[in-house]
């Protein structure tokens, strides 16, 4: 399995979410069909819209802490700068 940082939006400049995972289509697949309880299912928080694959799931989980500290501009910059136009990725 591949350590991956991820957002989800509920729509362009929407609720975001971040996340981690080590399998990434899976866990999106869950978002997407509520099977993950919480954020994400009451918020309808299920567009990925930027992600990073990691060597280490310890980096994952480094960068995800430190993206949950970001602002929010800087978070739709990051977006932004990869994913123009909040593509479904």
């Amino acid at each position: 399995m591949q350590p991956a940082v991820y957002i989800l939006a509920s729509q362009c400049n929407g609720t975001l979410y971040i996340g981690v995972t080590s399998n990434l289509v899976q866990r999106v697949w869950q978002h997407r069909n509520d099977q993950a309880e919480g954020f994400t299912k009451k918020y309808g928080v299920h567009t990925l819209v930027y992600y990073e694959l990691h060597t280490e799931m310890y980096a994952a989980i480094t960068r995800e802490k430190q993206l949950k500290k970001w602002n929010r501009a800087w978070k739709l910059a990051l977006i932004e700068k990869q994913n123009p136009t909040w593509q479904d990725l």
